[in-house]
């Protein structure tokens, strides 16, 4: 079997693991797999998949910047999903 194959189902998988039971999760997780997830490192990438292991609310929490996880790796993950899938705040 091939890598790009390979690659293909790795990223069918994510896109199955990124709907999620809340609206607001579905379109951030899907919407960073699109636009950010082919910029991670293997190390990234490994931390997408355990993220999308959490239930819903407490991924909820950290994307809603109510909670922030205690591992390192997954606040670099989580700043990194929101500095792509969020937009900036428009200046006051």
């Amino acid at each position: 079997m091939s890598v790009a194959c390979d690659e293909d189902r790795q990223l069918q998988r994510l896109r199955w693991q990124c709907r999620r039971g809340m609206l607001e999760l579905d379109l951030l997780l899907a919407g960073f797999l699109e636009q950010g997830y082919g910029d991670l490192d293997e190390d990234a990438r490994r931390q997408f998949e355990r993220l999308l292991g959490y239930p819903d609310q407490v991924i909820h929490d950290w994307l809603m910047q109510q909670a922030v996880p205690a591992d390192a790796a997954l606040r670099d993950l989580v700043a990194r999903v929101l500095a792509v899938v969020v937009p900036p705040s428009p200046p006051d």
